[in-house]
């Protein structure tokens, strides 16, 4: 089987969008819920074209209900894919931090060496 090629980000998040995009698969979920659960297919699959995503809501006996989750699941879960972080821009010390940073070492380094001069005696 042929995979599409995935176009990356930004993908749409609109409803009637996402409905074109999508292939929408039923089937018989699992877990409790009894008779009507288990004869018919409510659960549902969605698989998002574009980008291969895969998402699937089995929550209530009611397909309708079923699809609306799975809608919003898919609508999240490509919305995390659309973000893009921030580049990281690589900073230096200013000069009164490396002064500080310097002082206390000093600081550190004095008492340390107090510490070791009442020893060796």
């Amino acid at each position: 089987m042929d995979r599409p090629i995935k176009p990356g980000p930004p993908y749409e998040l609109a409803r009637a969008a996402l409905a074109r995009q999508v292939r929408l698969d039923t089937f018989r979920a699992s877990g409790p819920g009894g008779q009507h659960l288990h004869k018919t297919e409510s659960a549902v699959r969605l698989t998002h074209l574009p980008s291969g995503v895969v998402v699937t809501a089995s929550d209530t006996r009611s397909q309708a209900r079923n699809r609306e989750i799975a809608f919003e699941r898919l609508a999240e879960r490509l919305q995390r894919l659309n973000r893009r972080p921030k580049p990281r821009r690589p900073t230096r010390p200013t000069r009164g931090a490396r002064e500080r940073r310097l002082e206390s070492k000093k600081r550190h380094s004095a008492t340390k060496r107090l510490r070791s001069s009442r020893h060796e005696s």
